[in-house]
């Protein structure tokens, strides 16, 4: 069963950092078998919903994903980013 990363940025406290971040860890998740379905600020939101970016990737499986959280090479990716983001990241199964 698929699963989808799901990670929201509430806050941006360095750009540069979080540049880092994503130069390390678009290889890493692509490595581990994501893909991205969807990276960006929404043009839309309902429901008490925020301007924040959002990304979306799909892995095979939950194992997949958390693989790929846990994998070398997208640690390294996180210490890049350090503080430099408030983000909530979780892994949804799919339907």
């Amino acid at each position: 069963m698929s699963a989808y990363w799901i990670c929201v940025y509430k806050a941006v406290h360095d750009p540069a950092k979080v540049a880092a971040y994503a130069e390390l860890a678009g290889p890493a998740i692509r490595e581990a078998g994501g893909r991205f379905l969807a990276r960006g600020n929404p043009e839309v939101t309902y429901e008490q919903g925020e301007q924040t970016r959002t990304v979306v990737i799909e892995f095979a499986s939950v194992e997949a994903a958390r693989a790929a959280h846990d994998s070398e090479a997208y640690q390294e990716a996180l210490r890049a980013l350090g503080d430099g983001a408030d983000r909530d990241l979780r892994v949804v199964p799919g339907a």
